[in-house]
């Protein structure tokens, strides 16, 4: 059989699939190559919620960020900006390894930027508490309860997640409250803030309810740099 197809049109052929594959790559930065300050490199298993949790953004912002049209579809090795440009984590200068400012530098990169005292997301909570902070099967404090009593934000901050996609949480409110420190609200009936508002300490968010699990609670978590930590040093008495 005859070949039809001319040099040209095959190359033109050749060039569109290349450029296609190259598009589709480029819904974030590069894989390859050191990660840019301010970026993140997705590992296996994330997803643009946890990463937005991790660095205390919304999954909005790293979506308009990064030109996401599709904020489920990232792939492992895919660079993500996770921090707006300008907003470095650095405090100015350069250090390397065992120079005085590296230490420095090290401490601040596991510690809040600023500690934030919280108070108690629920009234009479500290005498309500049915399962304390264990680190590993608990990630935070589970609180009793009414149906439908208030929920209060634990310091002033901004909302970065409230919905229910979250599995195993239910209805689910995350507030940011500086660059590191991130508290979440979980099992609400009726959650009453949206995403990306601002809200002041002691304002209600939500209403305590059981979606999610089998009884009337709040599970509050207090993340610090990504990662759940104990609750009751930051909380008041």
């Amino acid at each position: 059989m005859k070949n039809t197809h001319h040099p040209k049109q095959l190359k033109n052929t050749v060039f569109c699939t290349a450029l296609a594959v190259l598009l589709a790559a480029c819904a974030g930065t590069p894989t390859g190559g050191p990660v840019p300050e301010g970026h993140y490199r997705v590992q296996h298993g994330d997803t643009l919620y946890r990463i937005a949790k991790r660095y205390g953004r919304s999954v909005s912002e790293l979506a308009e960020w990064n030109r996401l049209s599709n904020s489920a579809r990232i792939e492992a090795g895919q660079v993500l900006r996770v921090r707006p440009k300008g907003a470095s984590g650095r405090t100015g200068g350069v250090t390397t390894p065992g120079s005085p400012g590296a230490a420095n530098n090290e401490a601040r990169a596991v510690q809040p930027v600023n500690r934030v005292a919280l108070q108690w997301p629920v009234d009479n909570a500290a005498q309500n508490i049915i399962q304390p902070y264990n680190g590993s099967t608990n990630k935070g404090i589970d609180i009793a309860g009414a149906q439908g009593q208030p929920v209060k934000a634990a310091a002033a901050g901004k909302v970065i997640y409230a919905g229910e996609g979250v599995r195993g949480y239910g209805k689910l409110v995350l507030v940011s409250h500086n660059r590191s420190t991130i508290t979440a609200y979980a099992h609400n009936d009726i959650i009453a803030v949206q995403e990306n508002q601002s809200v002041a300490a002691g304002q209600t968010i939500a209403t305590m309810g059981m979606s999610e699990t089998d009884r009337v609670k709040l599970h509050f978590e207090v993340r610090i740099n990504g990662k759940a930590v104990d609750p009751m040093p930051y909380l008041g008495n």
